[in-house]
């Protein structure tokens, strides 16, 4: 489970990055992300699948946050 640093990019998109991995990714969807919870499964722009248990409240970005592959 590696820890995954998560920004909001000036466009509004969030940058998902993997230091161990020197991996940086655009979000791309997000399964649940309401005013309520923030998480589930996470898809970037290169078509890998992350995962988080949803977090409630969401996350104030910018965050560091442990994620599974999915």
């Amino acid at each position: 489970m590696p820890n995954v640093m998560i920004r909001r990019k000036p466009d509004g998109n969030l940058q998902f990055y993997v230091a161990k991995q020197d991996m940086e990714e655009t979000v791309a969807t997000v399964e649940k992300d309401t005013a309520e919870e923030w998480g589930g499964t996470v898809e970037l722009t290169d078509g890998s699948k992350w995962y988080i248990d949803p977090i409630s409240p969401p996350p104030v970005f910018p965050t560091t946050l442990r994620f599974k592959r999915g």
